[in-house]
């Protein structure tokens, strides 16, 4: 069964709240604010509510005011937000419209009309977030494809450039992989990727950003040093000796390599990580190798 999507409505008067709660009862998980300030704060509360219902008419902060925050945030500027007043002006219509409003509700609320606007704009939320997944997705792994990857990337490289941070790439090419497609056919190695991605991703932060880049190929962006990568990506290492997904025993070659301000352009960094999985392939594969300044460095291979 679909998890039902989140409504925060959002009026200082409660019997209001508790109207439009009564109009939506069974049909999404309902959240309540009852003035600018609460809603501002629920709005970034995990999971985001797939919509927002918003009083125009209230002390402090009105709905506006609320409206023009949300949408200056990066965190809550994609939930639809729906006013819902008394103010009935086509001039009131068009400041909440202008302000990025998706519509517009007059009290007194009909209930028939609440439910078919929210479940309007509900349902078009759902379509846009899904074709954003897709177009940032690897469908077969679902984890960030080439395109997003690049864009994280080249932002991240720009925050070592400004302040120093750390900031390290680790390439993993799985072990002769056109050798798994030819003896047990596409499908398995379709499983194999994904069984590996979601390795992949379960043994990974929250904050790295972890991308299949190409057929066999995966990369990930950890924000820490070299030596802190280089044990994590060991530690992969072993995990994927012991997972034998689809029911198959397979390695990988890593390469690390850690960014500097010194090439600014982040090609540049791939292409290292690259160069030493190409290293850890000539070397005998699944095992690890660290790109350093000059020269690289084979590191401990796990028994298959």
């Amino acid at each position: 069964m679909d998890e039902l999507q989140t409504v925060l409505i959002v009026d200082d008067v409660r019997t209001n709240n508790l109207v439009m709660a009564q109009c939506l009862k069974g049909l999404y998980q309902i959240r309540e604010a009852s003035n600018g300030h609460d809603c501002l704060r629920e709005a970034r509360r995990y999971p985001l509510p797939s919509l927002i219902l918003l009083d125009v008419i209230m002390p402090v902060l009105d709905g506006y005011e609320v409206c023009r925050l949300l949408k200056s945030d990066p965190v809550t500027a994609d939930i639809p937000v729906i006013f819902v007043t008394a103010k009935d002006a086509d001039e009131d219509e068009q400041k909440g419209l202008e302000l990025g409003a998706v519509d517009y509700i007059t009290k007194p609320i009909r209930p028939a009309i609440v439910r078919a606007r929210v479940s309007t704009h509900v349902q078009l939320k759902q379509h846009r977030d899904k074709l954003q997944f897709m177009a940032l997705h690897d469908q077969l792994t679902g984890l960030y494809n080439r395109r997003y990857f690049q864009e994280s990337a080249e932002q991240r490289l720009a925050k070592v450039c400004r302040n120093t941070s750390h900031l390290s790439v680790v390439m993993i090419d799985v072990d002769h992989f056109k050798k798994i497609n030819d003896e047990h056919g596409h499908d398995k190695g379709d499983m194999v990727l994904q069984q590996l991605a979601a390795l992949l991703k379960a043994n990974t932060r929250r904050e790295d950003v972890v991308a299949r880049i190409g057929g066999e190929e995966f990369v990930i962006l950890m924000d820490c040093a070299l030596e802190a990568a280089t044990y994590r990506s060991q530690r992969l290492l072993h995990l994927i000796v012991d997972m034998c997904p689809a029911g198959l025993k397979i390695s990988c070659s890593l390469g690390v390599v850690q960014a500097n301000a010194k090439h600014p352009d982040f090609s540049y960094w791939l292409k290292r990580a690259d160069q030493a999985v190409y290293q850890a392939k000539s070397r005998g594969r699944n095992c690890v190798v660290v790109a350093g300044d000059e020269t690289s460095v084979l590191l401990e291979e796990p028994s298959l």
